[in-house]
C-alpha cells in the first residue's frame, strides 16, 4: 500500500480496508500534513456527495405504471426442457499478484471516483460569503456531533440528572442556558425520557434532553441560545459520518434533535419536538 497513490490509500483507509499499522500511519499523515489533509477532506467530501445523491434517488416513488406491469405480468410458460450439450466449465484461478493488481485497480477506481467528486466544481453560480452565524451554526453542529457519539455510548454516565428530577432539570437548564423549554413526549416514537445534561457547544451552554428506544439507540433533544438569529422553522439536516442531526432556529434559540443517521424517523421525531418543547 505504502506504493500506490496517497489517494488510493486514504480512499482505503476511509472504507476500513487497512491494516492496523497503515490506519495509524495514516491518521498521523492527515494531522501533520496539509496536503494530505486537503486530499481527504475532498475525499470524505465526495462521499457523502455520492451518498446525499443515493439517498435521494431511494427517496423517489415507484412509478405506478412499473408497478402494474410487474403484477400483470405472467410467468413463463414451462417446457420440457432438452438435452444439451455439457460445456466444459472455466475455472478462474487467480495467483497471488493478479489478485494483488485487481485489488490495487478496485482501490485506484474508488479514490478516483471519490477524488472527482470532491473537486469537481459546481455548476451553480458562485456562493455567498459565509456569515458569522452560519459558521457559528456548523461549529455548534460539529460539537453537538462528537458529544453525542461519545455519551451515548457511555450507558452509566448518560446524562447528569435523572428522569425524575423534572423540576431541577427545568431550573438548572432554564437558567444555565437561558431558554425556557418543556418535555416532549416521544412515546409515540418508542422513545423514553432518561434525563438531561449540559455541555458547551460553539462556546455557548446547551441543554441536552435524552431519550432511548428499545433497541438502545440514544436520541437526543437539543438547545441553545441563538440572539439575532433568524427565525427559521424549516428542518436543517446534518450527517456527520454516523450521526444526523435536524436543526432549526426559533424565537431567539437554535434547536436540534441528534440521533444514529441510521434512524429513518429523525425528521418525525423533530417535527413532534418543534412542536411540544
Amino acid at each position: 500500500m505504502k506504493k500506490t497513490p496517497l489517494e488510493v490509500r486514504l480512499s482505503a483507509f476511509m472504507d476500513g480496508e487497512t491494516s492496523r499499522e497503515e490506519k495509524e500511519e495514516l491518521e498521523k499523515l492527515i494531522a501533520s500534513d496539509p496536503n494530505a489533509q486537503r486530499i481527504f477532506d475532498e475525499l470524505r467530501h465526495g462521499s457523502d456527495v455520492g451518498r446525499k445523491a443515493f439517498d435521494e434517488v431511494l427517496k423517489e416513488p415507484v412509478p405506478l405504471a412499473l408497478v402494474r406491469s410487474i403484477k400483470s405480468a405472467q410467468p413463463p410458460k414451462t417446457r420440457d426442457p432438452s438435452p444439451r450439450l455439457a460445456r466444459p466449465s472455466l475455472k478462474l484461478a487467480p495467483n497471488g499478484r493478479q489478485s494483488l493488481a485487481a485489488a490495487l485497480i478496485l482501490f485506484a477506481v474508488g479514490g478516483g471516483i471519490g477524488y472527482l467528486l470532491g473537486t469537481q466544481p459546481a455548476n451553480a453560480p458562485e456562493a455567498a460569503p459565509v456569515t458569522p452565524a452560519q459558521v457559528a451554526t456548523r461549529n455548534w453542529l460539529d460539537d453537538i456531533a462528537a458529544y453525542h457519539r461519545i455519551y451515548s455510548r457511555q450507558p452509566r454516565h448518560m446524562v447528569e440528572l435523572q428522569a425524575s428530577e423534572l423540576d431541577e432539570i427545568s431550573k438548572w437548564l432554564g437558567s444555565t442556558v437561558g431558554v425556557k423549554f418543556n418535555f416532549p413526549d416521544l412515546a409515540a416514537d418508542g422513545l423514553v425520557f432518561q434525563g438531561a445534561r449540559m455541555f458547551i457547544a460553539g462556546g455557548k451552554p446547551v441543554g441536552q434532553l435524552i431519550y432511548k428506544n428499545l433497541d438502545g439507540d440514544v436520541v437526543a433533544v437539543c438547545f441553545t441560545k441563538a440572539d439575532g438569529v433568524a427565525n427559521d422553522t424549516d428542518f436543517s439536516e446534518t450527517i456527520k459520518d454516523d450521526i444526523s442531526i435536524v436543526s432549526w432556529h426559533r424565537d431567539g434559540a437554535t434547536y436540534a434533535v441528534v440521533g444514529p443517521s441510521s434512524d429513518a424517523m429523525l425528521d418525525q421525531i423533530a417535527n413532534r419536538v418543534s412542536s411540544e418543547i
